[in-house]
Formats: C-alpha cells, sequence, structure tokens
C-alpha cells in the first residue's frame, strides 16, 4: 500500500485517485454489495480498487483512450459503477445512458456524444446497440456484463466483462510496473477535467449533454457529506437510473468521497425487500416513491382488523401532534413523549422497519413538490426526510433544508458555497462550484443558461420567502395568465391534484385562455384497492377511469383544490372549471413523459389536441383514438368515449370564512 499512499498524496481531486485513497484508509470496509439469486454479493474497497485497475487496463489494450467517450447502459450494478471510474482512470468520459430509452432516444445521445465503447448490463442491451451500429458508426466495441443468451453472438468487437478484466490482470502478471504506469497515467489529471457527460431529460426538446468536471462532483458532493454528517458508516440504496444526475451523486461522488456502502438491488421488482434487508442510512426518492409507500401502507390498513386498524389510528394521531416536534428537538409535555415512545414500540418502529427505513439517518425527496401530508407522515414517525431543490448543471445541490428548518412548501437554503438569487423575472439564479463546464457541441444553449460570470438560469420561477428558504413556483416559460389576466401556474395547480393518492399525474391547461382545464390520470394502486372494497369491478385501467364512482371521487378532490386556491390571493382565479379522466396512463415510451416521469407538455397538446378543444367548446365527452406503445416494441389503438365534467368555482377567501363560522 506504500505506493497507493505516495500516489494519492498529490491530492484527491478525481475519482480515480480517490479511489487509491479509499483502498488505503479504508481498505476492509464494504464499498459494494449486489444482490444475486437472492444472496448479497460484497466487495471492500481493496476488491474495488482490483476489479477497476483490472477493466481499465484491460480497456486500454482494446483501444479505449483519453477523451473517448464510454456509453454505461442498463440497471444499477456495481460493474457499471465501476466501468465509469476505470474509464475516467484513462482519460475516457462515460456517458450514462437511460436504460429503458427507445431506440430513437438512444440513437441520438450515442451518435450525438460520439461514443466509441458501450459497457452494458446484458442482452437486450446488447441487441439494442446492434441495432443502431449504422447510425451510430462511431460505436466500435460493446462490452457486457451478464452473458446469458450471448454465447452464439459475434464476438469480434463485443467483449465479456471478465474477458476485459482477463486482459488487464495478464497485463499485471507479465507486466511488473503496470499497475505504477496505471496510476502514474492519471496522477497527472486534474478537477478540472470532464469527469461525466450526463444527458438532460429534454423536457422541451432534444436532450443536451452536460459536461460536468471532477472539481464539480467532488467539491459539490464532499459539500453535501458535510452538510448531513455523511461518513463511510453509511449504506445507500442505489435503485434510481444511471442516466439521472441524483444516481450518479449519491451512488458514486458521495459514495467515493465518503468512502460509504453502495448497495445495488436486484431488480426493480424487489427493490421493497431489498431495502428492508439493508436498511440504508441514507436515501433518495422522488415524492412518487414516498407516495406509493404511503399508498401500500393505507391500503393495507383498510384491510386490517378493527384492533390493529384502531391502535394504527390512535398513534398516528399522536405522531401527527407531537411527532415532527420531537424530531427537531421541540418541548413537548411528558405524556405526550410517553404516548410517542409507546408508538414507536407498537406502531412507528415496526411501520419503519417494514418500510426498510429503520437506520434512516437523513432522507431526501426532490424533482417535484411532495404533498405536506405525505411529507409530514414520515417526519411525524421520526424520519429525517428533508427536500432539496438541485438540477443537472449545478451537479444536484443548490438548495438544501437544514435540520431544524424543514418547511413543506419550501426546498431549503442555499446548499454549502452556493449563491442564490431572483430575478427580475422572478427566475431563479444561482452560482456553485458545481456548475456544469458546458453542453457537449451547443455553445448557443451554454450561453444562454450559463452568464459569462458564472450564474446559471435554472428555468424556474420562484421567490426567497421571509425565512430565508426558497419557494419554487412553476417553471419560469410555464408561468402564463388566463384571459382575464389571472395568474396560471400549471405545475402549482398539478403538485395539489398529486397531493392526492388517489391521482398519479395531472396536466393543466389555461394560458391565455378564459378558464383552467385539467386532464387527470388515476393511481391504479390506489382506486385499484378502492374499487375492491366497494365491490366496483372493472377489467382495465381505461374501464376503471371512466366509472361515474371514480369520477365522483376525483371530482371531491378537484373541488377540494379549489377550495384551496380560493384561500390564495395570487391563485384565486386559476381554480379548475372542467376536467377529465385520460383513458390512459401518461407513458414515457408513448413520448407523453422523459424518463424522469417529468410532463412533456408541448407533446401533450398535440397528441390529444382534440381533448383539449372539447375541455374549452363545451362538450360533455369526446370520442377519441390513441395510439400506444406495447413493452415489446408493437403499437396498438387505444379507443374512448371521455366523459368531461364542469367544476364551480369558489369566492375567494370563502372556505377561510366557512371555517372560521
Amino acid at each position: 500500500m506504500a505506493r497507493l499512499a505516495h500516489a494519492a498524496g498529490g491530492g484527491e481531486d478525481t475519482f480515480p485517485k480517490i479511489l487509491l485513497r479509499n483502498a488505503r484508509d479504508f481498505g476492509g470496509r464494504t464499498a459494494f454489495r449486489e444482490k444475486d439469486f437472492g444472496i448479497w454479493q460484497s466487495w471492500t474497497w481493496s476488491d474495488v480498487l482490483d476489479e477497476i485497475r483490472s477493466l481499465s487496463l484491460g480497456l486500454q489494450q482494446l483501444g479505449l483512450k483519453a477523451g473517448d467517450k464510454v456509453a454505461i447502459v442498463g440497471a444499477n450494478r456495481p460493474r457499471l459503477y465501476w466501468s465509469m471510474v476505470a474509464a475516467q482512470a484513462l482519460g475516457a468520459i462515460p456517458v450514462p445512458v437511460y436504460a429503458d430509452s427507445v431506440a430513437e432516444e438512444m440513437v441520438y445521445v450515442l451518435g450525438h456524444a460520439e461514443v466509441r465503447f458501450a459497457i452494458v448490463e446484458d442482452q437486450e442491451q446488447v441487441d439494442k446497440l446492434s441495432s443502431m451500429s449504422d447510425e451510430v458508426p462511431s460505436l466500435t466495441e460493446i462490452v457486457y456484463d451478464e452473458a446469458r443468451g450471448l454465447r452464439d453472438y459475434d464476438h469480434s468487437h463485443l467483449h465479456a466483462f471478465e474477458d476485459v478484466q482477463a486482459k488487464g490482470r495478464g497485463l499485471l502478471a507479465k507486466t511488473s510496473d503496470a499497475a505504477d504506469a496505471w496510476v502514474k497515467g492519471f496522477a497527472s489529471a486534474s478537477g478540472a477535467d470532464i469527469a461525466v457527460m450526463l444527458y438532460t431529460s429534454g423536457t422541451t426538446g432534444r436532450p443536451k449533454g452536460v459536461m460536468l468536471s471532477f472539481d464539480n462532483l467532488v467539491i459539490s458532493a464532499r459539500n453535501g457529506n458535510r452538510f448531513d454528517n455523511l461518513n463511510e458508516t453509511e449504506e445507500v440504496l442505489a435503485y434510481l437510473p444511471m442516466a439521472w444526475i441524483g444516481d450518479h451523486v449519491f451512488s458514486l461522488a458521495q459514495a467515493f468521497t465518503a468512502a460509504y456502502c453502495v448497495n445495488c438491488p436486484e431488480s426493480m421488482d424487489t427493490i421493497d425487500v431489498d431495502r428492508l434487508e439493508i436498511a440504508p442510512t441514507y436515501f433518495f426518492a422522488p415524492p412518487r416513491v414516498f407516495e406509493n409507500m404511503l399508498t401500500q401502507i393505507m391500503v393495507k390498513m383498510e384491510d386490517a382488523g378493527p384492533t390493529k386498524k384502531k391502535m394504527f389510528d390512535t398513534f398516528m394521531g399522536v405522531a401527527r401532534r407531537v411527532g415532527e416536534k420531537i424530531l427537531n428537538g421541540e418541548p413537548v409535555a411528558l405524556k405526550d413523549r410517553i404516548l410517542y415512545g409507546l408508538g414507536e414500540f407498537l406502531v412507528y418502529g415496526p411501520l419503519k422497519n417494514r418500510m426498510g427505513l429503520s437506520r434512516l439517518k437523513v432522507g431526501y425527496t426532490a424533482g417535484e413538490a411532495i404533498g405536506p401530508e405525505i411529507f409530514r407522515f414520515y417526519r411525524a414517525l421520526g424520519l429525517n426526510l428533508k427536500q432539496l431543490y438541485g438540477q443537472t448543471e449545478a451537479s444536484v445541490y443548490i438548495t438544501l433544508q437544514p435540520d431544524g428548518e424543514i418547511y413543506g412548501d419550501t426546498v431549503g437554503k442555499p446548499a454549502p458555497d452556493v449563491e442564490l438569487k431572483i430575478a427580475d423575472t422572478g427566475e431563479v439564479l444561482y452560482r456553485s462550484p458545481g456548475v456544469f463546464v458546458g453542453y457537449f457541441k451547443n455553445d448557443e444553449a451554454t450561453r444562454s443558461t450559463k452568464t459569462d460570470d458564472g450564474w446559471v438560469h435554472t428555468g424556474d420561477a420562484g421567490f426567497i420567502a421571509d425565512n430565508g428558504h426558497l419557494k419554487i413556483i412553476d417553471r419560469a416559460k410555464d408561468v402564463g395568465k388566463l384571459t382575464d389576466g389571472a395568474l396560471f401556474a400549471p405545475k402549482y395547480i398539478e403538485n395539489k391534484l398529486k397531493f392526492f393518492p388517489n391521482i398519479k399525474e395531472a396536466v393543466a391547461f389555461g394560458n391565455e385562455r378564459d378558464k383552467v382545464s385539467v386532464f387527470i390520470n388515476i393511481d391504479l394502486t390506489s382506486v385499484g384497492s378502492w374499487a375492491e372494497r366497494n365491490n366496483v369491478n372493472y377489467a382495465s385501467y381505461q374501464e376503471l377511469a371512466a366509472h361515474p364512482d371514480v369520477y365522483a371521487m376525483i371530482e371531491s378532490h378537484v373541488d377540494q383544490v379549489n377550495r384551496d386556491l380560493a384561500n390564495e390571493p395570487m391563485m384565486v382565479g386559476a381554480q379548475i372549471q372542467r376536467f377529465l379522466i385520460l383513458h390512459k396512463e401518461l407513458d414515457a415510451d408513448d413520448g407523453e413523459l422523459t424518463r424522469t416521469q417529468k410532463v412533456r407538455r408541448s407533446f401533450i397538446a398535440d397528441r390529444y389536441a382534440p381533448l383539449i378543444e372539447a375541455l374549452y367548446d363545451g362538450s360533455s365527452s369526446k370520442h377519441v383514438r390513441t395510439e400506444v406503445t406495447f413493452e415489446d416494441g408493437r403499437t396498438g389503438v387505444i379507443e374512448a368515449t371521455v366523459e368531461i365534467r364542469n367544476m364551480t368555482p369558489h369566492a375567494a377567501g370563502a372556505t377561510r370564512m366557512e371555517a372560521a363560522e
């Protein structure tokens, strides 16, 4: 280990250098785990150094060199994370790609990035990339992890992961100074070098390649670790898309800089069980994951016996009253502390254990607004769930919520080393060490996003509240006005609707129109459970969505949102006056959502133009035909007659006055 200590002494400003530090200082600690056939396999930091070094030298012998782009495609697997650092050690640039991207999306990213190598998970990804050979001529070599199904393929430019590592290990065995030469190869690399290229989700057009340097990621990761006191003892579950900046920071940048353990689940279907077995101490999930967990809890409690349900309701009442105060260290009466302690033993503890969050030190959610009731539910259980606001271009961190300053309607204060300001237009701007280098091959977009003095336009409208916390209203370009001049903030309205567990997605319309109307997607799990308990028969999502009782339920939710908006002076004129329940779920494969599950407004406006027209021409229903893409790539058509319902707006402040009476 003496050579490692010497090599790392020049400054740990890149991940290959940090890898040497971790192998030296934390060599025996578990760095990665992967569940395979129901058994957790483990690798220490010393093992990880050996795995990455062998792979890196093997890739070098295949012709990978500095400046080359390497696509990383697949589910969260240790070998894919290692591949990124192995490429970086040679000066190559990893380009993680969403594994569930359709061919058109993947072809664009691989071609635009000028990818030469690809390291993929399995046969599915090999087939996908092989079919693109004519459209992406720069791609010459593919390395695969799982060999199943690939035995009879042409292996002239196709390589097994183990075989590439074997080349590297062979070189190490034959050449005495191969290990030293490998270290010298990246010793001169600096924090200013490009570490990774991550493509945006493409909500407004083609995805853009965001170039992030080692400094961007390493400094941001270290700041995040210090902010939440994260160290080498943490456990995280890596289950979010590897192409997303959040996973890259939480599962690689922070993991390497803090030297904590990254756990990769067996599959997306086993995440709940795997989280239960690992009990992560540091956990991130978008609001939808927390919403789904809460929905499952509530569905099960509806089916529980009367005694168990009574106990749950009683102690959850105690938790809602004092749980968050106890978590924040605020004074609470002795009687309530005793009741809460009893609730921890009978309800909260078992519930946290069942969710796999019994050891949680800090949890984060971001990406969309989370419902205040959902947010408070988890915090009332004693879980330190917080919100952050971030972007790919910021290496995640823009704002964070400090302990003891947690508010459901804000996203926190500026993160360490981050400057924040609000433009005259209401747009949020920031400056930080995490600010991206630029967009790959798109100087014009870089100039329009990043000013000469380093300020970045987020594209989000917001304001800084009196308590110093940032509050996001909507995408700046989406904020508009109704014809009567009333403010129209679609995401603000949509998020209020999605606070109800029965509503999975919503899309609001109203800019330069005389009223606000919305599309609604029901949540099949939640509404399906309700249907089962109420003896409502249905054979498909389409049939359930059109059921009169489901419409009545959703109508009550829309009315509640209107009541809330009536009490907000800025939004009282944006109450929902017409709505419909879509006959199909919005789907990324159909182009309606991005791969990070964000609504693509312009696409939906074009695709469902007849339904939007019906919302505004007074129609009570509309027959539509919609083309859909199935999982196997086949296409089909769904036909339906969609009902449209009217809503009566509430007078400004009316519900507040009703409550006072």
